[in-house]
């Protein structure tokens, strides 16, 4: 048995000692060891505390590590990407620069029409080859857990060949990986005067497929203004349901569409966005067991306001931080700046912005018994930075690069 000690740590993060949905005041507490030690077996975390305390003979294991000067976070679990994508839209982002709206681009053939379109002319391994090297970039960057959608498909062969991929990243990858179905992204341009149309696509030809070849864990609608209404939500995620898929929605980003709302009515794991709430959406997500999952470099790169985090935190609702890693609205799954933007622009405490981007977003993809803290038992998906003085430099220093390496399963990457 591979056993390593990891010593000397100068600040060992986030520490639970039991699994645990933060909300409210409770996303502030970050409990941390200094002048700290870890120790890995085959993968996983087995022992943990001060250094001045191992009562084991560095004899014992197999490889010693000296991380003086280093602090250790559990690995960035991000529960919100789009990670499978055939093309970039930098076009587009030019375009909005010189004025044009999201209806204009739209207009002009751009959006997620734009991406389906390059999607669906793209090979299965094609697409692999491109999602792999992000994958990669990703996992340097700290990222040790990810969730990836479909929904640049949006025909039947399309959105299968995204599932499939995200299938075989599973399959290759070290990380854990959880798909989600989001065939309800946007109607085709063929469907255009008919929503049932697609919709009954989506229930009865994408979702059989998807259950029998066990294809995605969860399910995803776009619940907005000129998407699918609530209803038409309910309707698709209580179809993915019954093929066991659990509902995770985007939720308020353009308008109160009543995403959140719906989202709590079907006990969804998560509603994601949430640029725009007012105190009944608070209200209601605050009185549930569903997460609301942040999007703050969406928000920063659409130039829309930021996510009301301060009022939810407040309101008792739990959240999470996602990057939304997508060639259209945030082209970035840099979790480290998705850290910094919530303490920047949302006014997360450093503290509450690293348990939202770790154990809370393990949550959000139902892994918090695998990874989102340093915990016996659990993966050992190390972030281990560089000497830093202090835990809101990280933040802080948002343009610099601060990690120094990156453990998956207790190895560097």
């Amino acid at each position: 048995m591979a056993t390593t000690l990891v010593t000397n740590i100068k600040l060992l993060v986030n520490t639970l000692e039991k699994n645990k949905l933060l909300r409210g005041k409770e996303l502030a507490k970050l409990p941390c060891i200094g002048n700290a030690y870890v120790i890995i077996e085959d993968g996983i975390i087995t022992g943990k505390g001060s250094s001045n305390e191992i009562q084991h003979p560095t004899s014992k294991f197999s490889r010693i590590i000296d991380a003086e000067g280093q602090m250790v976070l559990p690995a960035w679990c991000d529960s919100h990407t789009h990670l499978v994508f055939a093309a970039s839209r930098e076009e587009e982002f030019v375009d909005k620069i010189r004025g044009l709206s999201y209806a204009d681009i739209a207009a002009k053939g751009g959006g997620i029409l734009n991406s389906a379109r390059k999607l669906n002319a793209a090979s299965e391994n094609e697409l692999f080859t491109k999602a792999w090297k992000r994958l990669e970039e990703v996992s340097k960057q700290g990222t040790g857990a990810i969730e990836i959608k479909s929904g640049y498909g949006l025909t039947v062969e399309g959105e299968l060949k995204m599932l499939r991929v995200v299938k075989k990243l599973k399959e290759k990858s070290t990380l854990p990986i959880k798909a989600t179905f989001l065939g309800a992204h946007t109607y085709p341009l063929e469907f255009k005067d008919s929503h049932q149309g697609y919709i009954d696509l989506i229930m009865n030809e994408m979702l059989p497929v998807i259950g029998k070849e066990k294809l995605a864990d969860y399910i995803d609608v776009f619940c907005e203004t000129g998407f699918f209404s609530p209803e038409e939500t309910e309707m698709i995620c209580r179809a993915g349901m019954r093929y066991g898929l659990k509902p995770k929605i985007h939720a308020n980003q353009l308008n109160l569409s009543g995403g959140t709302q719906t989202g709590v009515k079907l006990n969804a794991l998560s509603v994601d966005h949430l640029e725009t709430m007012d105190d009944d959406a608070i209200t209601t997500l605050a009185k549930s067991n569903t997460i609301g999952t942040l999007l703050p470099s969406a928000a920063f790169f659409l130039r829309m306001p930021f996510q009301p985090a301060r009022r939810l935190i407040d309101a008792g609702c739990a959240i999470a931080l996602a990057s939304d890693f997508n060639p259209g609205s945030s082209p970035s799954g840099n979790m480290n700046l998705v850290v910094a933007m919530s303490c920047i622009q949302m006014k997360m405490l450093p503290e509450e912005a690293i348990n939202a981007a770790t154990i809370n977003g393990a949550y959000a993809m139902e892994l918090e018994k695998e990874v989102g803290s340093i915990s016996i038992g659990k993966k050992a998906n190390l972030i281990f930075t560089k000497p830093v003085p202090s835990l809101a430099y990280l933040p802080y220093a948002f343009g610099s690069n601060l990690i120094d390496k990156v453990m998956i399963n207790g190895e560097y990457i």
